[in-house]
């Protein structure tokens, strides 16, 4: 087996110190050597609780260590490209946390960033990474539902807190945040990129950040993407991928338990009640030890990187779009836009 490679995390954010860093820590080939905050005291501590050796007091402190060979970046989301751009300077290979950028312009920066550094570059979308998604493409893409041409989603969540990252501009709000994983994961069971998008932005006026956006994205065959992400509102997540012979449902699409197992229930439509309703599980497993055990297998050479950075800027288009389409009231064309190769 390959030596694990050895992880800097950028900041101490709560989805890193609760998720990500224990969850990688569990994998074999991810070791989180060091963590860095601008506040020494806050990295010195959570390098205490999580066992990590080294604790600096500056990102640049981290950068500058010649041991580390990856950076994980979970920094506010303005913060995101920045600082990737200067660990890719430094030597790094990155794996960045959602949404990659601010715009799609800002994303494609990283592209360059890549090739002038030679470094490996990725969005951290762990719900690839999940044998309930991967199974949910692989019968969609199988023709076991007929013809895909429908996926709805719901993600919801209820944060009032004004001093939430999620709730400040300019990286906060329903769209950045969770409305990222609606486009993602039908852009993966579609594979493909959509032509135009509808959308409608609820603002709250406190915070300046959506609060409710609701699209429908049209890609081609004339299938649809229909989805709505909250801020506040009771909590829920739901995929309903839908086909001429049948339909996908994916009970907790995204924040899967690592507790328990997940499921997915593949239904004929045989009957409103179920009749036609098979339910396939999936053992206890961490989408985020997956994750980062996939980059890991990429930087080590012993596996392509699947999704490179530039499918994080395919999304970020359509995150663009949504926006657009959200504040002008009319449909906008992703015309620009092509797959990525």
């Amino acid at each position: 087996m390959s030596e694990p490679v050895r992880w800097g995390v950028l900041g101490v954010a709560k989805i890193a110190t609760e998720k990500v860093i224990p969850a990688m820590q569990r994998g074999k080939l991810s070791r989180i050597e060091a963590i860095a905050s601008r506040d020494g005291s806050r990295a010195r501590a959570a390098a205490e609780q999580l066992g990590i050796p080294k604790s600096y007091g500056s990102y640049e402190e981290l950068l500058a260590d010649p041991t580390i060979e990856a950076i994980y970046n979970p920094l506010p989301n303005e913060l995101h490209t920045p600082w990737t751009e200067k660990a890719l300077e430094a030597g790094k290979h990155v794996l960045c946390e959602k949404p990659i950028a601010l715009d799609a312009a800002e994303a494609r920066r990283l592209i360059a960033a890549r090739e002038a550094s030679g470094k490996l570059v990725a969005e951290a979308f762990m719900v690839r990474f999940h044998p309930q998604w991967r199974r949910a493409r692989e019968i969609a893409q199988s023709g076991a539902i007929g013809e895909v041409s429908a996926i709805q989603t719901l993600f919801a969540y209820r944060l009032l807190d004004p001093e939430n990252i999620r709730n400040r501009p300019p990286g906060g709000g329903g769209l950045y945040d969770i409305g990222c994983y609606a486009i993602l994961t039908a852009r993966f069971i579609f594979e493909a990129e959509p032509l135009r998008v509808a959308a409608s932005l609820n603002i709250d006026p406190q915070f300046g950040t959506d609060r409710l956006v609701s699209a429908i994205v049209e890609f081609p065959g004339g299938r649809h993407l229909t989805f709505s992400a909250g801020t506040q509102l009771a909590g829920a997540q739901r995929v309903c991928i839908a086909g001429a012979a049948g339909r996908i449902e994916v009970q907790i699409p995204f924040n899967a338990p690592i507790d328990r197992p997940t499921r997915i229930v593949v239904d004929s439509g045989a009957d409103l009640v179920g009749g036609g309703a098979r339910a396939e599980e999936f053992a206890v497993c961490d989408q985020y030890t997956l994750q980062g055990e996939a980059f890991s297998r990429a930087v080590r050479g012993e596996a392509p990187l699947e999704f490179p950075i530039e499918d994080a800027v395919a999304n970020m288009a359509v995150i663009d779009a949504c926006f657009e389409a959200g504040r002008s009231g009319r449909w906008v064309e992703l015309r620009h836009y092509t797959r990525p190769g």
